[in-house]
């Protein structure tokens, strides 16, 4: 039986593997090109394995002019938009799981069709709307615009992670002698662990890996740049230089694959608890 079992389950298997080897081709291509001298990079016959290892690139990469600049403005934003996203989310969704109000079904339907929206069709609004409160050419103003592309989805996720939380753990606490805030801070918060580091690692990576805004629209300063901007320029710098290119898109990628490896233990768990009831 556990012998049929396998053999009906080996195109599946065999399906996730090729899926997996196709994505992560090109990020191991990334890697071991940072790690090769030009001339095995150069050479008509590529190796998959660096015959000799240098590490020459990242010092290039390091030493580029505004990268230490460019690296603090990209970290300042992207857990300035993670942590506002979860405050305000944290209070819309615990309103909608566990408060009964007018407008509640409305308020998610908008928080919806928010999250379904292509950010692209709002770069002319979003633009007008900073040049005519002067907010152009300001990291808080890019900060805001992450902060609302991560809100909708923050809201669902978290939203529907309340929601599995029986209401009778917190009316036990204010039973003993609780304050409603002070039963969902002592009681309902703790468990909320999971669904938090999701929505924080969503938030993070979108926030991280975004240049459409940084680089188009609303930040021209040199001074204010972030990482995928400067990242995009880096060809025009160091001209056919693919060593160093490859090297500075591995220093970009090791943030956002350091914050997943810490919180995956709770990525799966948090999005498939809040996908129950949202």
């Amino acid at each position: 039986m556990s012998t049929r079992r396998t053999v009906r389950r080996l195109p599946l298997h065999l399906a996730a593997a090729l899926t997996i080897v196709i994505c992560l081709f090109p990020v191991y291509w990334m890697i071991t090109t940072s790690f090769k001298p030009n001339r095995d990079i150069q050479s008509e016959h590529p190796h998959l394995l660096p015959q000799t290892w240098t590490l020459d690139h990242f010092k290039r990469a390091i030493d580029a002019e505004g990268f230490g600049l460019f690296w603090r403005n990209s970290v300042l934003v992207t857990l300035g938009a993670v942590l506002l996203a979860l405050i305000v989310a944290l209070g819309a969704s615990f309103a909608v799981a566990r408060m009964r109000w007018r407008g509640r079904r409305q308020f998610m339907l908008m928080v919806f069709v928010a999250q379904m929206a292509p950010w692209e069709s709002l770069i002319i609004p979003v633009y007008i709307i900073s040049r005519d409160t002067d907010m152009l050419d300001r990291l808080p103003t890019l900060t805001l615009v992450y902060f609302m592309m991560t809100l909708p989805f923050t809201i669902v996720v978290l939203r529907g992670f309340i929601a599995t939380i029986p209401a009778e753990l917190e009316e036990s606490a204010q039973v003993d002698g609780c304050t409603r805030f002070g039963a969902f801070r002592h009681v309902a918060f703790p468990l909320l662990a999971p669904g938090l580091m999701a929505t924080s690692l969503f938030g993070y990576i979108t926030a991280w890996n975004e240049f459409a805004y940084a680089n188009f629209l609303i930040i021209k300063q040199q001074d204010h740049r972030t990482l995928p901007v400067w990242l995009s320029s880096f060809h025009n710098t160091f001209g056919t230089d693919w060593g160093a290119t490859m090297a500075a898109s591995t220093l970009f990628a090791l943030p956002a694959l350091a914050v997943f490896l810490l919180l995956q233990r709770h990525v799966t768990s948090g999005f498939a608890a809040g996908a129950v009831k949202g």
